[in-house]
């Protein structure tokens, strides 16, 4: 089997450049890594995006994605060169489900995102609560930049369904931050066990592979390896 190739992709209000410290981990330790930039526009915009990457790479691919860019990963795996994916506190749904039906009724005591009402068809967090809810682990500069510079969220890209999830034919693997106040470990740790993945758990919160990028690419590296390991 060639080397593994590793595509990240990002999820809601964030951009591509969140991966850069996981993405220069896994380059030096001799990985080639794309890096998605999804508009976050509609599922299927960013699932085209996503197979765009993957057909730009010359081998298999290991496809990593972090909260809504699990539900892109898990539409666009099921694409011939992608060998298994990886979650990173991330949704894994299944067929017919969206973000949207996942997060529609949160469990009791679960912490709320401070998501504002849709304004044109986006979404935005309150960024005076972003630190807390979504980057709690990061420092104080870069968790401010985030807020500064989030992306708004297509309530088209909430709302688009599966129709073939991939984690039924493709192994996986799931990162679970424990510590997140936008996915409730809870539901993580159903999503995971659903899907059948290799789990590992991680104190982070959601942004942990900002927060801890050591911890999420020797992840992603261990699964880029059992691949490996399992095509000899």
């Amino acid at each position: 089997m060639p080397p593994m190739k590793i595509v990240l992709v990002h999820g809601g209000f964030v951009d591509g450049s969140g991966w850069a410290a996981v993405y220069k981990i896994l380059k030096k330790d001799g990985y080639d890594v794309a890096v998605v930039q999804n508009p976050t526009l509609s599922l299927a915009d960013d699932v085209a995006v996503t197979r765009r990457a993957i057909a730009g790479q010359s081998g298999p691919v290991l496809l990593v994605g972090h909260s809504y860019g699990g539900a892109v990963v898990t539409e666009a795996g099921t694409d011939a060169k992608v060998a298994g994916l990886v979650y990173i506190a991330a949704f894994a749904p299944d067929k017919g489900e969206s973000v949207s039906s996942l997060i529609k009724d949160p469990p009791a005591g679960a912490p709320v995102p401070p998501i504002l009402p849709p304004q044109d068809g986006f979404l935005f967090l309150d960024q005076a609560k972003f630190h807390f809810s979504f980057a709690a682990d990061v420092d104080e500069e870069t968790a401010a930049f985030m807020a500064s510079s989030h992306v708004p969220w297509g309530v088209d890209a909430l709302a688009g369904t599966i129709t073939e999830p991939a984690w039924k034919t493709k192994p996986s693997w799931y990162l679970i931050a424990t510590e997140d106040r936008m996915i409730p470990p809870p539901a993580q740790r159903t999503m995971s066990k659903r899907a059948g993945s290799t789990v590992t758990e991680v104190a982070g919160s959601h942004a942990v592979y900002v927060s801890k990028p050591q911890s999420v690419a020797a992840f992603i590296e261990k699964a880029a390896k059992e691949l490996a390991a399992k095509s000899r």
